[in-house]
């Protein structure tokens, strides 16, 4: 059956590996992995196994990942955390004690970076070499 929505997973960095977890209606999907691209098989194992019997079948692209701090910045470790302080005008010792998870930032923090994070994303899209 086609599939017309979206599943958003919580992911978090844990001791050793990753966990993501999603409530959809009245289903709890929970995984885990040691990698980021075993964390996402076994998130997109679980939703499929979750909707088997409503015969509703998921690809990649149908499911969303929200992040805490350390994991997205694990996950992503090409993005700079000196390089991204500079650019949102924070504390490179701040922004890195949110990373590790020492102080909790508040949400407009939270907001900050995020906005930062997606600035830096859209310029890469539209990003293009002399051939």
């Amino acid at each position: 059956m086609k599939n017309n929505r979206k599943v958003k997973f919580i992911v978090q960095k844990e001791d050793v590996g990753y966990s993501a977890t999603s409530e959809v209606g009245n289903l709890f999907i929970g995984t885990d992995g040691d990698t980021y691209d075993e964390l996402v098989s076994n998130i997109l194992e679980a939703t499929n196994l979750a909707f088997e019997e409503d015969g509703i079948e998921f690809t990649v692209e149908e499911l969303s990942f929200e992040y805490d701090l350390d994991s997205f910045f694990h996950f992503y470790k090409v993005i700079n955390v000196k390089a991204l302080s500079e650019r949102i005008g924070m504390n490179q010792s701040l922004l890195a004690q949110y990373i590790r998870g020492i102080k909790k930032p508040s949400p407009d923090q939270i907001k900050r970076i995020l906005k930062g994070v997606q600035q830096i994303g859209k310029e890469l899209t539209e990003v293009s070499f002399l051939l």
